[in-house]
């Protein structure tokens, strides 16, 4: 394993540490900006695309969603043949051109096409942002740079509603894509002046239907990466079915109105707290430890939290709804990137087409989880707090399975 240092490995050809967790977090990012910072805006699309059920704005946020799971599949094989650059930039190319497109999109149904090939170009970043960090890192290292990368990366979903906010003010919904794109073009530039190519050639795999079905066939039998990608994907459903409500229960039940910005950023706060936090502990305690407990701990909070909702007949008081909330979102904030981590470790030989395959399957399975529970709004809280719990306790039974019933067991002094 290569071990943590304060200095860039020399496959980075010259790039600090310091700059590649930047770039990496900034690319990871442009996903998170092109959902966190409309949502103060999905009002105004509905009535200006004449939507006429308010749930169905959700879908601008669910067609992104699957565009960039499915897409998923294809980034990772190809970046095992020709590459980390070249398939990263195409993808962001794509994502800039929906996002220009949209500025003019004349109908909500083109609006979500749109935002399902823009999520499918946005997926190169998920992929290929993991397998340029699994090239370079592995182990508790890969842990802890992925950490790091999480809590910058989480300054978005802190800024990004405001932003929204601010841009609404000074004109409309659309000038939010023509803000989207230009900081996608800013980002790609960044890339292509500064990312060496970090695939070692000994790791390159040919591009045919046999290498990338052995591939897939690497991934879904390894039993350690299987379960903790299912795990995270019911865990990551419980925080799509917010993002997907977040505006109903922020403005809707609660009446926050500009506000609600603020309440958002206050729980992205927290998650970037616990990734720092993560990112400074992981070396020292390892990856199960911290995320084993992390997990615990999340169904504690969201067991209380779900016994409250249940006992009152009106919504509780919104202070203790968003301490709630922060609790639970500091605990995902340690789930996130340890579950990652531990799921690609064991698949560093194939790390592209692995990345590829646990991305579409957390990405998909998270977005029909998500739409599931944003779907059953009702009004109230109570089924986003269901939800939140249900997933929880369908993520530890798959921990275990990944154990063998055993929790905070070190298999490896290094994870």
């Amino acid at each position: 394993m290569k071990p943590a240092t304060n200095t860039a490995p020399a496959r980075l050809q010259g790039m600090g540490k310091a700059e590649f967790i930047g770039m990496m977090a900034m690319l990871m990012a442009l996903n998170a900006l092109a959902i966190d910072i409309m949502l103060p805006a999905l009002q105004e699309i509905g009535a200006d695309l004449k939507v006429e059920d308010v749930n169905e704005r959700q879908f601008i946020v669910s067609s992104y969603l699957f565009g960039f799971g499915f897409a998923q599949l294809v980034y990772g094989p190809i970046s095992d043949r020709f590459g980390r650059r070249a398939p990263m930039i195409f993808g962001l190319a794509v994502y800039i051109i929906c996002s220009l497109m949209i500025v003019i999109v004349p109908s909500f149904g083109m609006l979500l096409l749109l935002r399902f090939i823009q999520g499918a170009g946005a997926a190169s970043t998920r992929v290929i942002t993991v397998s340029i960090v699994r090239d370079v890192f592995g182990g508790r290292a890969m842990a802890e740079v992925m950490s790091l990368i999480m809590m910058v990366f989480m300054i978005v979903p802190i800024i990004a509603p405001g932003t929204g906010q601010v841009i609404m003010l000074g004109g409309n919904w659309h000038m939010i894509f023509l803000f989207i794109a230009i900081m996608a073009a800013a980002i790609m530039a960044w890339m292509m002046m500064r990312l060496p190519e970090t695939l070692a050639k000994e790791d390159i795999r040919p591009l045919t239907l046999n290498s990338i079905l052995g591939g897939f066939r690497i991934v879904l039998t390894n039993r350690v990466a299987l379960c903790y990608t299912i795990s995270a994907t019911f865990i990551f459903g419980a925080l799509f079915g917010f993002i997907n409500s977040a505006q109903q229960i922020y403005v809707g039940i609660y009446g926050l109105g500009p506000w609600f910005p603020v309440a958002f950023a206050a729980v992205a706060a927290f998650m970037s707290l616990a990734s720092f936090i993560n990112a400074r502990l992981v070396g020292r305690f390892g990856m199960r430890k911290l995320s084993h407990g992390s997990l615990l701990g999340f169904i504690l909070v969201t067991f209380v939290w779900l016994t409250v909702q249940l006992l009152s007949t009106e919504p509780m008081p919104f202070l203790l709804f968003l301490g709630f909330f922060a609790l639970a979102m500091f605990q995902f904030g340690w789930i996130g990137a340890n579950f990652n981590s531990l799921a690609m470790e064991p698949l560093g030989h194939v790390a592209g087409t692995a990345s590829s395959v646990l991305g579409f399957m957390s990405t998909i399975g998270g977005a029909a989880i998500g739409a599931v529970i944003g779907q059953a709004f009702n009004g109230t809280a109570l089924p986003m707090v269901a939800g939140f719990f249900s997933v929880s306790i369908i993520g530890l039974i798959f921990v275990l399975i990944a154990e063998k019933g055993k929790l905070f067991q070190q298999h490896n002094p290094r994870v």
